[in-house]
């Protein structure tokens, strides 16, 4: 997993205080990272750079001087050069006649586009000039690329009145939260980390906020042979009205190296023959899974049963999110894991009295409200599904990347709550359950291999098994 920073100005000090390395250096090394990904196309190819008036518009002027005689530049610069290292780099760069051209000068078809206006500090809305420019650049058929941050995502990760659409987004020493947010999954293509100078771990300093790789996820391998299947535990499922769901989370956690899944309901339906029923939670049961098609109307004598009148780990999904009763199961449980989507969790932070939002205040400020929950609750692992599912625990926060537009299915959600459960009653950590649970969800619709319209809950644990 690789850090994540709110800011990177400390860092920036950091190298310039403890490295004695300067804002030359450190650009020299930028643009070296944004002339990589130009080198790419062949030589001679048109490239046009729109610099800001600042550092990062600086780093786009240092790149123009780079490709100058290799490739066909355009350096278009709508507020000039104004800070002293923008004018010295133009300085240089008109050394070798690179040109400053104006707005009516560009056109004609261009290979590459380079977004180098703002950078990740950019705390203000758009002015309409740069809007009208953002939404021209976005309609160029051409290879995009963003130094730091596309222009238009400020430092809080909220969005101006338009955003630069990137193929790559090349980001300056380290990885920045604002590129994380779900809005900015459509805008930030794929995210590199350019060296500035010196290696990560000596650029960067601690971080509580992580970003999750493939490499990260560790599967329920069975490595002991002497075994038996009560070894691997035994997940209670408990069933409300809509049977659906509780038997696609079932069978998620069969499949996830569970060694015994029972239904916890009522009434006797059609179940899978692996899958065992029963009217109450099973004696050697390992952790519960609850929530998901349990309806808003349900007995909470029961509730109390599954959820509180024991010691099990416990994962909590969709309808008991908008119960008062998960105050009193948060007060008095530590071993849970919740998995909200961003509707159920505007009625949790509202029913725990921790914010009143709308799902797109929380949308636009994800990680904020994330971890107020967590600073009033920092034993529970709280797990908010989205392009970005963030999974945070204390003052702990992963984020998973992996996210795809196929897993907005009805019936996903019940496959995630099935994968972690299985985990849960494997005597997984809570944390571990939830992180090790979200990536092999997001992996396996990954290598889902037909149209993404069409997958569906049970291709997603087909794709568990063979991850």
């Amino acid at each position: 997993m690789k850090r994540v920073f709110k800011e990177v100005g400390t860092l920036d000090r950091k190298c310039y205080e403890e490295y004695l390395l300067t804002e030359d250096i450190l650009m020299e090394h930028a643009a070296e990272a944004l002339k990589r990904e130009v080198e790419n196309f062949p030589k001679q190819s048109r490239v046009l750079i729109v610099s800001g008036p600042g550092n990062n518009g600086a780093d786009g002027i240092t790149l123009a001087r780079m490709l100058k005689g290799d490739y066909e530049v355009v350096l278009y610069l709508p507020y000039g050069a104004k800070s002293k290292m923008a004018k010295l780099q133009l300085e240089r760069a008109k050394k070798v006649s690179v040109r400053e051209a104006k707005l009516d000068e560009i056109e004609g078809e261009f290979d590459i586009v380079i977004d180098s206006i703002f950078g990740s500090g950019m705390n203000r809305d758009l002015d309409d000039e740069i809007v009208s420019l953002i939404e021209f650049l976005n309609s160029l058929n051409s290879y995009k690329i963003a130094c730091d941050i596309p222009t238009g995502i400020k430092e809080d990760g909220t969005f101006s009145k338009a955003v630069f659409r990137a193929d790559v987004t090349v980001t300056m020493g380290a990885l920045k939260e604002s590129l994380f947010g779900d809005a900015a999954k459509d805008f930030v293509g794929e995210i590199k980390v350019a060296d500035l100078g010196v290696a990560s771990s000596l650029y960067e300093n601690e971080s509580s906020t992580f970003l999750l790789e493939k490499s990260d996820l560790k599967l329920p391998l069975r490595d002991k042979k002497n075994v038996n299947k009560g070894t691997f535990g035994h997940l209670a499922v408990i069933c409300g009205k809509k049977h659906g769901a509780a038997v696609i989370a079932s069978k998620a956690a069969f499949a996830f190296g569970c060694g015994l899944v029972t239904l916890v309901c009522n009434e006797i339906f059609d179940i899978p023959y692996e899958i065992m029923y029963s009217s109450h939670l099973p004696n050697k049961t390992t952790a519960v899974c609850i929530g998901m098609g349990l309806g808003y109307q349900y007995d909470d004598e029961l509730l109390h049963d599954f959820v509180l009148n024991h010691d099990l780990p416990v994962i909590i999904d969709a309808d008991l999110f908008y119960n008062d009763f998960i105050v009193e199961i948060l007060e008095k449980k530590d071993n849970l894991v919740l998995t909200p989507h961003p509707k159920e969790f505007s009625s949790l932070l509202e029913i725990t009295g921790v914010a009143k939002a709308d799902v797109k205040e929380i949308q636009s400020h994800r990680f904020d409200f994330v971890r107020e929950f967590c600073k009033k609750y920092p034993n529970v692992v709280l797990l908010l599904k989205g392009a970005n599912t963030l999974i945070a625990q204390g003052e702990r926060l992963f984020i998973n990347p992996y996210g795809t537009n196929a897993l907005s299915k009805g019936g996903s959600g019940d496959v995630l709550s099935g994968l972690i459960g299985s985990l849960l009653a494997q005597n997984y950590l809570p944390l571990e359950a939830a992180i090790h649970g979200s990536l092999a969800h997001s992996l396996s619709a990954l290598k889902f291999d037909k149209n993404n319209y069409a997958l569906t809950p049970l291709d997603l644990i087909e794709g568990v098994k063979c991850l």
